[in-house]
């Protein structure tokens, strides 16, 4: 039995078009209800269900009436709003009949690479999953400019991961997992049960690094598990057609391939502030919020920030400073520069009449915060 998936609290699950769309010939109704059933269960259990789903283009394809994927981008991002309407419905529909929502989120990547925007599709997502709606997201394939690749889902399931700070993603594909060899060229082949994720072996038995096509699109699973696992989550690549897959694997069953992050979801996104991001400004506070941050684990409010330097935007990384100038912590702001400047030594009670808007409580709340 494997705990490291009984524990998970917040889970990503990301199915493939070869999954909802019956090899790419329009929606598997049946299929989205099995999904459906499957999360609905889990969401009763406790558990925080997002499902990251392809097969808007293909389905788009087939209510335009066109029998060969089309070359055209224009033509590609017109299948893919006229599939998307079907998508969205079609899941909305298996949902209702276990007495749940369903929500549609699209994305780009630039949303996730832009901090404040990164804040916000955050937010949004942790609020829908407070009040038990199922998040669908897929990515804004109508306004991508960069060519539309098959197994994109892949990386956007990663990064939704990230985002949310969820403990595992969940590939569901139409194979078993993970082999050393493709096993329709090599008898020898075996399937990988478990590995680290983040193995460069992993990369070579995938069809090598850089490639976009790989082993049936096996190499972008593989680079999306090492980009969940910098956040601390576990990766799991299972085949979709697995009866029951998501209840199994969520009981503790060996399915698929298991690719293990080497630390744990908080520890790894401390490091990622600390580490790899640049500040962007510094706030400098009194003793009492010194005390409060290093001493207490409390978050940093804004009458214990005494003055604010340089100019950034909501969601930049900035440096928490004592009066001396000592680096005491880095963290996320909630506020830019200009309001963090108007804010700044008032009580959290005054943010609405200082701003003329509510906002946070904190201007960095200490879940976005590391101590240096």
């Amino acid at each position: 039995m494997n705990t490291l998936l009984t524990n998970c609290k917040r889970i990503v699950v990301k199915v493939g078009s070869s999954l909802v769309t019956n090899q790419g010939a329009g929606l598997d109704l049946k299929a989205l209800g099995n999904w459906a059933r499957q999360i609905a269960a889990i969401n009763a259990g406790g558990h925080e269900v997002v499902l990251v789903s392809s097969g808007a283009i293909a389905e788009g394809m087939q209510r335009l009436g066109w029998n060969k994927r089309p070359t055209s981008i224009h033509d590609l991002q017109a299948a893919a709003a006229v599939g998307q309407m079907g998508l969205v419905q079609a899941y909305e529909s298996c949902f209702r009949k276990h007495e749940l929502h369903a929500a549609q989120v699209l994305l780009t990547h630039a949303d996730l690479a832009d901090r404040e925007r990164y804040l916000n599709a955050r937010a949004t997502l942790t609020t829908l999953l407070a009040l038990r709606v199922i998040p669908i997201i897929n990515e804004n394939d109508t306004v991508v400019t960069d060519e539309i690749k098959f197994g994109d889902n892949d990386t956007l399931g990663a990064l939704v991961t990230n985002l949310i700070e969820a403990d595992v993603l969940i590939i569901l594909t139409d194979q078993d997992g993970l082999y050393t060899a493709d096993p329709r060229k090599d008898a020898k082949a075996t399937l990988v049960k478990e590995a680290n994720a983040g193995d460069a072996q992993l990369e070579s038995m995938a069809g090598g690094s850089g490639s976009h096509i790989g082993r049936g699109g096996m190499i972008t699973k593989i680079l999306a598990a090492k980009r969940a696992a910098r956040s601390g989550a576990h990766t799991v690549i299972a085949s979709g057609h697995e009866r029951d897959v998501l209840l199994r694997l969520l009981q503790g069953e060996s399915i698929g391939t298991l690719l293990t992050a080497p630390t744990l979801t908080l520890a790894a996104r401390k490091q990622w502030l600390a580490d790899h991001l640049q500040v962007s400004g510094k706030l400098v506070l009194d003793a009492g919020a010194v005390k409060a941050l290093r001493s207490e684990g409390k978050s940093l409010l804004p009458i214990g920030v005494k003055s604010v330097v340089g100019e950034f935007e909501r969601g930049a990384v900035v440096a928490c400073v004592n009066e001396d100038g000592l680096d005491i912590a880095r963290g996320l702001t909630n506020y830019n520069a200009a309001e963090a400047r108007l804010i700044a030594q008032h009580a959290s009670k005054e943010i609405e009449s200082l701003l003329g808007y509510g906002g946070d409580a904190e201007i960095i709340h200490r879940d976005n915060l590391v101590l240096l």
